[in-house]
């Protein structure tokens, strides 16, 4: 430090210079370049491009479903193309197409009755155009094929074990000696009723298969016509399996499958349906419908809730939905279930009360309120409500019992039947004291006891002061009667040439082979169907008689050598 301070014109307290020198360009080196380039990004594109994107159909152009776009129509043609045209009639809204057998729709099962009031898109045609130009991929087009590829003929099916072809089913069944011959009517490709035994063999392979046509919420739709042709290109059946909504009224389902089809409902088991095709059907001269490109809007129909409904003020309205809150629901509907038997509960459930509620917790909204419509038309009632998740029903003023008027003679006359809540609350004379002999039972109770008497299974007693002795001889009666009745059986005699009689042939009445047997029970607790089938398939032989039997015969033999 001390050598420092001793060199001349340094000081080691100065400020650094206010002005620093500047640099000298002429005698500093440039600086190196970096070994990496440094790579050049394009600039960073725009998220909302105002470039118009030309469109050539303008069903593209469509709005959104969930937009309020709503056009009011009225019942006729609502717009066209040529030939073609959008239709709104009691089937909603159709399309017809030039030369197609039946006007096209979305869902043929499942459209409503009422007429649509509004649309919600524009009415554009589901389908491709009828002349429509290759687009452009940058490269020419190919030149057409030397290949004669022949159309598939269900008549002239690919050998058996060929390879690289799919197992395929011939035409028929055909009896011995017949082939089968082109047809064009439904009548002519179905050819003859098949037997039991047919119908067994073309149902039994197909019980324990998973190839099949799903039925969802949307029904019979129009893209499920050529699926079910696709189906029967190999298969002589179809199995179709239906869910959720439209399985409440499945004879409907079932009546547009063979009418849009052609084809025949052959067996069904609960949602399972088995349509045959037709013994003299042909792949190749099927009908061939258009295939829809996207699902139409569903139009706007009437609401389905009144705040007044029909029979009902505003105010009796609002008390019966006062009084659906603390009602327990008859049943709860699964997602995706089989509800054939729903209309029938509700009925039954009419008879016991006015008011009739269905949990259906865990579905989607638009499924519950189409259960709702179409209960409103088989059972019939009226809608009072689908306030959480649950169809509020009222049976109606004009509501009639299933098993007629429940006044009848068979009673005691002291004895008064009361059918239904709305009789419950009334008394027999002004003062309003209870009657020990009144009896209280349901229409169907009556019902049965009717039947009972009438087929001589039940005894009524007009004579009410009987002690326990006359009432056991009374019982006695009657049981020896009935079992009279039930081992007798009336023979028809059937005279020969000779003289001779034969009794070969009888027919037995009364008792447990009686056809009036199962009379005491309801007729509803059956399905009336006619597409309904069993699962057995077999053919049940009918009870013969006692003493008709083979073995009747030989025990008769036998005890008479033994004498």
């Amino acid at each position: 430090m001390p050598i420092l301070a001793s060199l001349p014109g340094l000081n080691l307290l100065s400020s650094l210079p206010s002005n620093p020198p500047q640099n000298d360009t002429t005698s500093s080196t440039p600086s190196p370049s970096p070994p990496i380039p440094i790579p050049k990004y394009p600039p960073p594109r725009s998220r909302n491009p105002k470039t118009n994107v030309p469109r050539s159909n303008p069903a593209l152009s469509i709005p959104h479903r969930r937009s309020n776009y709503r056009k009011p129509v009225q019942k006729g043609v609502i717009s066209t193309d040529g030939d073609r045209c959008v239709i709104v009639g009691e089937n909603g809204v159709s399309y017809k197409l030039p030369g197609a057998p039946f006007e096209f729709q979305y869902s043929y099962s499942e459209t409503p009755n009422a007429e649509p009031i509004a649309i919600r898109e524009p009415a554009y045609l589901p389908f491709a155009p009828p002349t429509m130009p290759r687009p452009w991929t940058g490269k020419a087009p190919l030149k057409k094929s030397k290949k004669n590829i022949p159309l598939f003929d269900s008549f002239n099916p690919p050998p058996p074990g060929k390879k690289g072809v799919k197992h395929v089913e011939k035409p028929g069944p055909f009896p011995f000696g017949k082939y089968p011959k082109e047809g064009k009517t439904r009548e002519e490709i179905l050819g003859e009723p098949l037997k039991k035994w047919e119908i067994k063999m073309l149902v039994k392979p197909l019980l324990s298969d998973n190839r099949q046509v799903n039925l969802g919420r949307d029904g019979l739709t129009h893209n499920m016509l050529d699926l079910i042709h696709t189906h029967w290109k190999r298969r002589r059946v179809c199995k179709i399996k239906c869910k959720g909504v439209p399985t409440v009224d499945m004879d409907n389902v079932c009546r547009h499958i063979e009418e849009k089809t052609g084809g025949k409902i052959i067996h069904r088991v609960g949602g399972v349906v088995y349509l045959f095709r037709g013994r003299n059907y042909n792949y190749r001269t099927r009908p061939q419908y258009p295939v829809m490109l996207w699902k139409p809007a569903t139009p706007v129909y009437p609401k389905l809730i009144q705040e007044a409904p029909e029979g009902l003020t505003k105010a009796e309205a609002d008390e019966f939905r006062k009084k659906g809150k603390s009602l327990l629901p008859i049943c709860t509907l699964a997602k995706n279930g089989m509800y054939a038997s729903l209309v029938k509960d509700v009925r039954d459930a009419f008879e016991e009360c006015p008011l009739v509620k269905i949990d259906c917790k865990g579905l989607q909204p638009s499924d519950y309120k189409k259960i709702g419509a179409k209960l409103k038309e088989l059972v019939p009632c009226v809608l009072l409500s689908f306030d959480d998740e649950q169809i509020l029903m009222w049976r109606g003023r004009d509501w009639k019992s299933m098993y007629g008027d429940t006044s009848s003679n068979l009673v005691p006359v002291k004895a008064e039947i009361l059918s239904g809540i709305d009789n419950s609350a009334k008394s027999s004379d002004d003062s309003g004291t209870p009657d020990s002999q009144r009896v209280v039972s349901s229409p169907k109770m009556m019902s049965l006891w009717r039947r009972a008497i009438e087929s001589n299974k039940a005894l009524l007693l007009e004579e009410l002061a009987l002690g326990p002795d006359a009432v056991l001889d009374k019982v006695e009666e009657f049981e020896g009667m009935s079992l009279a009745i039930e081992h007798s059986c009336e023979a028809l005699v059937l005279s020969s040439e000779d003289g001779s009689s034969s009794s070969s042939s009888a027919e037995f009445k009364g008792g447990s082979y009686s056809e009036d047997e199962n009379d005491i029970y309801s007729s509803d607790d059956i399905i009336d169907d006619e597409y309904y089938d069993d699962n057995s398939f077999e053919e049940v032989d009918p009870s013969i008689p006692l003493g008709l039997l083979p073995v009747d015969n030989i025990a008769e033999r036998l005890r008479r050598e033994s004498k």
